[in-house]
């Protein structure tokens, strides 16, 4: 180990590579803080890429009485689109009004409306729910979304997928959100300002030295000792075994792991809104139109046992999303439309809610400087409040830190985020002006997902052939070399599951012909910067 009096490598040790690292990352890059991001796997590569990928101020956390949530994640959802156009936009929800539908018991809204009206029966009352709506346009000062409308289900589109006893709806808006790009687009900007990202790095152990942290990490590099300021235990499921086993600290928070789980089936509806069901049980899912061809329904709420027990969609989980969604649907939802599921657990701040579903989706921050160096502790917390997160989090580590130069984030667009919320249709005609031999669903697949960037990532080409390899779907070997140079892609997976959602299209023969492609590609010395890392690159 070095000697306490050994130089400072870094201000800031962020330990994890989810949306809250990342975030916290280029937050304290962009103050002019030397930062280095260890992810023990890939970027996104657990609760991050599971979400139901929105940006929502989360309407049934207003039955929890949650206003302050609520109003924050609604103001943040503008300021987010602004900032990401590309990977984030805006999306109609339907909800489609239930005589049968129920509040879960548990919840404050549900006991103060038992105790004023108990012939109600714990019943969700067509007026309650529009009180609620009304209050969700308007909490967060809503400026490029519309508001809320009635909808009459026997005339409209949105009816026709529907059981024909569902004649009314309230359609609201909320904002789709690619959440694993997302991820990797912030550690980019992160290392853009000057952090240093390493993924398939892992924490060993740190201690306390001379007023800093030593911490000993093991990656491409081999095993090495740094020294930081501070650290940021941002390890989503694994913060608690983080905080204990990797900085050998005690806390009395504990951490509240909750499996959601969702299924991905063939499109069930033509459309292009998505629909808020209301379940007998309190519950709520979403039905969402889901990379053109499929759609995405989720989420359950389970109690998860270890952050170490990979999470999966369990079969009863399928059958659960598949019958609550058959309670609203005309067509029944099977097993035999499922083509993919996904599962991912959400590190709750345990505050002893009575059920997985009550337990609060807030962040909790804890500063603690009694080690003798800060460590920052993050607990909790929701896609949608990343950035909001990352402010609080500096603003709790600034003054311990010094010289600091306050927030910048706000509307700061992510790579290639730099045109306007309404833009994106502009920039794929420009695309496939430059480029003719893209489809429209290539070109809008490209913008997608870099925005303005799209045409960097083409570069000269004239001609599909002049990508280079052709690994399916639309994904060429120019594609490939961009996410791994720029955007830390090491594997297949990375890139079909957490840069893309190709998964759902290339066959296993060209996804292990991919991965061969990625692997010779490493070892020819075209290794992405994100693996050669080191802290001295």
């Amino acid at each position: 180990m070095p000697k306490s009096d050994a130089p400072i490598d870094f201000d800031l040790l962020v330990i994890g590579g989810g949306v809250n690292g990342c975030g916290i990352a280029r937050d304290a890059a962009g103050r002019g803080r030397s930062v280095l991001l260890c992810e023990k796997g890939d970027l996104a590569e657990g609760t991050s890429s599971a979400s139901t990928k929105l940006f929502h101020g989360g309407l049934r956390y207003l039955e929890f009485l949650e206003v302050r949530l609520v109003r924050e994640s609604l103001i943040e959802r503008e300021t987010l689109l602004r900032a990401m156009p590309h990977i984030a936009w805006p999306l109609r929800f339907v909800l489609p009004l239930n005589p049968e539908m129920r509040f879960e018991s548990a919840t404050p809204v549900s006991r103060m409306l038992g105790l004023a009206m108990p012939w109600m029966r714990g019943r969700r009352p067509d007026w309650l729910i529009r009180l609620g709506l009304g209050l969700y346009d308007n909490l967060g000062g809503r400026e490029i979304l519309p508001g809320t409308r009635t909808v009459d289900l026997r005339e409209d589109p949105a009816g026709r997928p529907l059981k024909p006893r569902f004649t009314k709806a309230f359609e609201y808006s909320d904002c789709w959100v690619e959440d694993s790009r997302l991820v990797a687009l912030n550690a980019r900007d992160a290392e853009e300002r000057g952090a240093r990202i390493r993924t398939r790095t892992r924490v060993v152990s740190a201690r306390v030295a001379g007023g800093a942290w030593e911490v000993e990490v093991d990656g491409d590099a081999g095993r090495e000792t740094l020294r930081a300021r501070a650290v940021v235990n941002a390890a989503g499921p694994w913060a608690g075994e983080v905080l204990s086993r990797a900085l050998g600290l005690t806390s009395p928070d504990r951490i509240r792991l909750v499996r959601g789980s969702h299924i991905v089936t063939r499109r069930l509806y033509d459309h292009d809104r998505a629909y808020f069901f209301q379940g007998r049980d309190g519950r709520i899912i979403f039905a969402i139109p889901y990379e053109t061809d499929f759609t995405l329904i989720g989420t359950t709420d389970m109690e998860h046992p270890s952050p170490d027990v990979p999470p999966v969609c369990t079969p009863e989980e399928q059958d659960y999303l598949c019958a609550f969604a058959s309670e609203y649907f005309a067509r029944p939802v099977t097993r035999d439309d499922i083509v993919w599921t996904y599962s991912g657990v959400r590190p709750l701040h345990d505050e002893g809610a009575q059920s997985a579903t009550a337990a609060s989706r807030d962040y909790t921050l804890k500063l603690d400087t009694a080690p003798g160096a800060p460590v920052l502790h993050v607990f909790g917390g929701k896609i949608t409040t990343y950035r909001r997160l990352a402010e609080a989090a500096m603003a709790k580590l600034g003054p311990v830190l010094g010289n600091d130069r306050g927030p910048w984030t706000a509307g700061v667009p992510l790579p290639g985020g730099d045109f306007p919320v309404d833009g994106v249709e502009r920039l794929v005609a420009g695309l496939r002006a430059s480029h003719p031999f893209l489809t429209a669903a290539w070109a809008l697949r490209l913008v997608r997902a870099y925005g303005t960037e799209a045409m960097a990532v083409l570069g000269g080409a004239r001609g599909a052939a002049d990508l280079g390899e052709d690994f399916g779907a639309t994904l060429t070997e120019a594609e490939v070399s961009w996410l791994m140079e720029r955007e830390f892609a090491r594997t297949a997976q990375d890139v079909l599951w957490r840069r893309s959602k190709l998964g759902l299209r290339v066959s296993p023969e060209q996804a292990a012909r991919l991965d061969a492609w990625m692997r010779d590609a490493r070892g020819e010395g075209a290794t992405p910067r994100a693996v050669a890392a080191g802290v001295g690159r």
